[in-house]
C-alpha cells in the first residue's frame, strides 16, 4: 500500500489500492462482565513485537447491529470494525496493527501515528454504511487491555414521558413511557441504590461474574431537553435583539415556551406541555425526557436496565422507594420490575489513566 498518509493504513492484510486496509484477520473475545456493552478485542496476540497496540473509542447506533462480539450471519460492531439494541457514545477495543510495506512485501514499517489510524478506519467506515465512527485513538502498551485497565464507565439511558406517539427521529433512541413520571420520587429511589450492595436483584440470568457485590458510584435521574431541538421564533428573535431589547424578548420567549415548549417549575427540572389546542398546527406537543446516569466501575449483565425499569416503576407509582429497598434486599432478580428495553441504553463513557 502507499504510504501517502492520505490514503489507507499500511497493514499486515491485502486490500485494494483505494480502500483502507482491514486489520489483520483475528479471532475475538467476549471479556466483559458489564451491562450490554463490553469493551472487546480485535487481535489478542499481544506480545508480537511487530505490531502496534492501538485503543479505540468508537460511536454508533446500536438499533441495526447483532451486540457487539462477533457472531455468524449477523452484522456485529466487531464484525464490521475487522472487515471494514445498544449504543454508545464511546465503546472502547485495542487493536494490533503491523504496517507492512507494500512497496516491499515482508519490510514492517515504523507505526501509524494515531491520527492517520482515526483517518483511515473512518475513512473506510463511511464506505461501509457509516453508522459507526471512530473518535478517539491512542497508541498504548503491548500488554495494555481494554476492558482490564478500565477504571470507570459510564451509562446513560433515555426515557421519552408522554402520551403522543415517539417521534420518528426518536424510534429506537429511546424507551417511550405513554404515563407521566414523578422525577422527584426517582431521585428518591436512586438513594435506597447507590454504595455497595449485594445487586442479585438487578443482575440477569446468565451473568458469569463472580460476585454479585457491586459499588455503584453514581445513579440519578435529569430531566433535559428533548432531542433533536430547534429554537422557536421567539428564541430566535432573542438572538437578534439589542440589549435594550432582550429583556422584554426574554419574557416573550419564556411565555411562548410555558404554552407549548418547556419551562421551569423552580425545582431544576423541566415542564412540557401535555397537549392540547395550545399548539399550533403541524407543530409536534413534546415529550417530557429523562436520563438516569449510572457509574461505576464495573456493572453486571443487564444491571442499568433492570435498574431503569425498576425506577420507572416508582416513576409511574407503581412502586415507592421503600419497595426499591425491599427488591434490593430481596436477593433475587423476581423481585425486580421487568428489565427496560435496550433501545433507551447508550454506554457514555469507559475512563482510563493514560498519563
Amino acid at each position: 500500500m502507499t504510504e501517502n498518509i492520505k490514503h489507507p493504513l499500511e497493514t499486515c492484510c491485502k486490500s485494494e489500492p483505494t480502500r483502507p486496509s482491514k486489520v489483520a484477520k483475528t479471532t475475538t473475545e467476549d471479556l466483559s462482565e458489564d451491562d450490554q456493552q463490553p469493551e472487546f478485542t480485535i487481535n489478542p496476540m499481544s506480545q508480537n513485537p511487530k505490531f502496534q497496540r492501538y485503543l479505540v473509542a468508537i460511536e454508533y447506533i446500536g438499533t441495526r447491529f447483532s451486540g457487539s462480539q462477533q457472531q455468524p450471519n449477523c452484522r456485529t460492531v466487531v464484525g464490521v470494525l475487522e472487515d471494514a439494541g445498544v449504543h454508545a457514545l464511546s465503546n472502547v477495543c485495542h487493536v494490533d496493527v503491523e504496517r507492512i510495506s507494500k512497496r516491499k512485501p515482508g519490510e514492517v514499517l515504523p507505526p501509524h501515528e494515531p491520527s492517520v489510524v482515526r483517518r483511515a478506519v473512518n475513512h473506510f467506515l463511511q464506505k461501509n454504511e457509516g453508522d459507526i465512527t471512530v473518535i478517539d485513538v491512542r497508541s498504548v502498551q503491548p500488554d495494555f487491555h481494554a476492558r482490564y485497565k478500565a477504571k470507570e464507565r459510564t451509562y446513560f439511558y433515555r426515557l421519552m414521558s408522554g402520551p403522543e406517539p415517539l417521534s420518528t427521529f426518536e424510534k429506537d433512541r429511546a424507551w417511550h413511557v405513554p404515563e407521566e413520571l414523578d422525577l422527584l420520587a426517582m431521585q428518591e429511589a436512586c438513594k435506597v441504590l447507590v454504595g455497595n450492595h449485594d445487586f442479585s436483584s438487578f443482575r440477569a440470568a446468565g451473568c458469569q461474574a463472580k460476585s454479585p457485590i457491586r459499588t455503584l458510584d453514581e445513579l440519578n435521574v435529569t430531566e433535559v431537553v428533548p432531542t433533536p431541538y430547534f429554537p422557536s421564533i421567539m428564541e430566535r428573535r432573542q438572538t437578534n435583539v439589542s440589549k435594550e431589547d432582550a429583556h422584554t424578548s426574554l419574557t416573550m420567549c419564556e411565555t411562548e415556551m410555558s404554552n407549548s415548549c418547556v419551562s421551569s417549575d423552580g425545582n431544576d427540572s423541566l415542564r412540557f406541555s401535555k397537549g392540547g389546542t395550545d399548539v399550533e398546527f403541524g407543530m409536534r406537543r413534546r415529550h417530557r425526557c429523562f436520563v438516569v446516569t449510572a457509574r461505576a466501575r464495573a456493572f453486571l449483565y443487564h444491571q442499568v436496565r433492570l435498574l431503569v425499569g425498576v425506577l420507572k416503576s416508582v416513576g409511574t407509582g407503581d412502586l415507592t422507594a421503600s419497595d426499591v429497598e425491599r427488591i434490593l434486599e430481596a436477593k433475587t432478580v423476581t423481585a425486580a420490575s421487568p428489565m427496560a428495553p435496550a433501545c433507551g441504553l447508550y454506554l457514555g463513557h469507559v475512563r482510563y489513566d493514560l498519563a
